[in-house]
């Protein structure tokens, strides 16, 4: 058995322990495993809800799109329809409407496609596609958050594998990004400086998590990482939002993301499953000069066929365990480790 190694850090950004203990990567494990599919994925599937020209659960068919297409989720977690009269419950507990709206984003009408291997071009019109849409949904008066987010791969919990991302607009902030406003602004009232900047100054001094740089932005595997491979592509400018991006920062970052995912997909030669959420600054009209617009990558592998499951620590306790050191994760997915 390896030599223990475990230490505690500290994530400044939700402002809770991480503690990493190396040695436990190699431990007996005699529970679920989960072999990848990599089966051959069609260009066109005739049974999937996303492809050009096929029929949605609501009914809707899908114009023959050449490039991304947007619609509102057919069955939506929230919507504009959501009901105004509600029962008032007990003290302590609220309720609120369910209101906001929850759209559909598919990358390309290619079903066998993946971020990761978008022509870049096409990456860059995603992405500006995506910044229209939050600003046009944070525009509402009712929208106070948008979240975009992506499910990549069966352990996640995928429906539908046809490449897309979702947009959920809401008129509260999600807590991640709640907290990372607040703890922001006390960072920035307190020094003077942008939370995640320091961040990337230290990665970027460091250099042993760094994955992708070049002019624009940095991917790295963060030194606080909860997951074992878990990854930060951000701008290497501060921007509360994807928009506020200039054109050579935007294709400058669409490189380091998709440098980033390809990684992962190389690293065990598999597709990679991930949850993918881009941290934008909330859209309540509040001053957000402080937020620092950046993607989180979250992939549940720990090995070819073995998740992390957030178990009692996670689940139970609130404080992330990974069994792999950031910097051990960072050199498989350069490629430095045999």
């Amino acid at each position: 058995m390896p030599a223990p190694v475990w230490e505690q850090r500290w994530h400044p950004l939700r402002e809770e322990w991480v503690v990493v203990a190396a040695h436990r990567q190699r431990r007996p494990w005699l529970g679920e495993r989960r072999p990848a599919s990599i089966a051959a994925v069609p260009g066109f599937d005739p049974a999937c809800r996303f492809c050009p020209g096929n029929e949605r659960v609501g009914g809707t068919r899908n114009p023959r799109y050449a490039r991304t297409l947007v619609f509102n989720n057919d069955l939506p977690v929230v919507g504009e329809v959501a009901p105004v009269e509600l029962v008032a419950p007990p003290p302590p507990y609220r309720v609120a409407r369910a209101s906001g709206v929850a759209r559909i984003v598919c990358y390309t009408p290619r079903h066998d496609q993946s971020l990761a291997r978008l022509p870049l071009d096409e990456l860059v019109g995603l992405l500006r596609v995506l910044a229209g849409q939050y600003a046009e949904l944070g525009a509402r008066e009712d929208v106070a958050h948008v979240l975009v987010f992506e499910n990549r791969g069966e352990v996640v919990g995928v429906s539908n594998p046809h490449p897309h991302c979702q947009i959920y607009a809401t008129g509260f902030v999600f807590k991640t990004i709640e907290t990372e406003v607040a703890v922001g602004r006390r960072h920035f009232a307190e020094t003077g400086r942008v939370l995640l900047q320091d961040v990337l100054a230290a990665e970027v001094a460091d250099g042993r998590r760094l994955l992708v740089a070049n002019d624009a932005a940095v991917a790295f595997v963060p030194y606080f990482a909860r997951y074992p491979y878990e990854v930060f592509v951000a701008p290497r400018a501060t921007h509360p939002c994807l928009g506020a991006l200039g054109p050579a920062e935007l294709e400058g970052f669409a490189s380091a993301l998709q440098g980033a995912l390809r990684l992962g997909d190389e690293l065990w030669s598999q597709p990679f499953p991930y949850v993918m959420a881009l941290h934008q600054a909330p859209t309540d009209d509040a001053d957000h000069a402080s937020f620092h617009f950046h993607i989180e990558l979250h992939p549940p592998l720990r090995g070819p066929d073995l998740l992390k499951y957030p178990a009692g620590p996670e689940v139970g306790g609130g404080n992330f365990m990974s069994d792999v050191a950031p910097e051990d994760a960072a050199a498989e997915l350069r490629g430095d480790r045999p």
